[in-house]
């Protein structure tokens, strides 16, 4: 089977999903239709943009659809004909009906190593654990939550420097070179595909708001990794009296308790240091509610009576 030939649909929204779509468009692939989620308002001005996969579509003249939920609007997909859909971070369940469209059937890219990290934010949970490994799976879809049968797999592996946004970026590159490697062994059924083992199936939800405010009840390394998984979309958070204070990097310092939880202890070269139950960290980056982000050399220099400041 000549794959270059083979009608594809393709599923994604943010950036990282764009990225692939690029790719799969310069590699040759026939991309006849793009799915994504609707555009949103964005910035103070609440202007509306095209979200990153359409921006892409749109570069090349692949025809664009954002139903506003998928599972009542999908009828498109006929006048499109699919062999294969390709999915990657597109942010809706798909209904059964779309899944049985294509002869070729339906595959996902899925930002871990299945069965771990189901779900909507399987590269916030890796770090939050502080996993040094993560990877991409190649996987069947069916209507149930990143459930189906797994084809492929490629890993990346994780430093403690690594944070949402870095690792955004390998796990984008990560995901294109797997699709080149095996969308066509997929499409000429070289792949029987691995069942998951439900025993192993760790879930990924959504961060919700209540989540980006930083838990310090947790050991410094919990806090820091926690930080990491929130960088830089959405950003966590402390409160500095009512004010969100948003903290984007840190590091872990030493063991030492010698002040109350969440007081800012010093500021020296090293960076800002806060306590936690059970250590000391320095926060490196930080912004203040309406400013931008800054280093803490900067937030330091615009702020008085820090030490002994607590934050919440």
């Amino acid at each position: 089977m000549d794959f270059k030939k083979q009608r594809i649909v393709y599923m994604g929204t943010p950036e990282i999903s764009a990225f692939v779509l690029d790719g799969l468009v310069q590699a040759g692939y026939q991309i006849v239709g793009l799915i994504a989620q609707p555009d949103k308002p964005i910035g103070r001005n609440k202007v509306l943009e095209p979200v990153p996969t359409k921006v892409v579509a749109m570069k090349y003249d692949i025809p664009v659809y954002q139903p506003i939920k998928i599972r009542l609007d999908w009828s498109f997909i006929h006048d499109l004909a699919p062999d294969l859909i390709v999915c990657f971070a597109y942010g809706q369940i798909i209904p059964q009906g779309l899944l049985d469209a294509p002869k070729l059937g339906c595959v996902n890219l899925h930002g871990s190593l299945l069965p771990k990290y189901r779900g909507a934010a399987p590269m916030q949970y890796a770090l939050m654990h502080g996993d040094k490994v993560t990877g991409v799976t190649l996987m069947q879809m069916i209507d149930k939550m990143d459930a189906g049968l797994m084809y492929a797999k490629k890993e990346i592996p994780l430093s403690e420097d690594d944070s949402l946004k870095t690792l955004s970026e390998k796990m984008a590159k990560t995901a294109l070179a797997l699709a080149l490697e095996t969308l066509p062994n997929y499409m000429n059924g070289l792949y029987k595909g691995e069942a998951q083992n439900e025993e192993e199936v760790v879930f990924s939800p959504s961060i919700s708001k209540a989540q980006e405010h930083i838990d310090l009840t947790k050991s410094a390394v919990e806090v820091v990794n926690y930080i990491r998984a929130l960088n830089d979309t959405p950003g966590a958070y402390l409160l500095d009296g009512e004010n969100h204070l948003k903290v984007y990097r840190a590091k872990v310092m030493n063991q030492l308790v010698e002040a109350e939880l969440g007081t800012i202890v010093k500021a020296d070269k090293q960076g800002l240091w806060m306590q936690c139950k059970d250590g000391q960290i320095a926060l490196l980056e930080l912004q203040k509610e309406g400013k931008k982000i800054v280093d803490y050399k900067s937030f330091v220099n615009g702020e008085r009576d820090l030490i002994g400041r607590k934050l919440t």
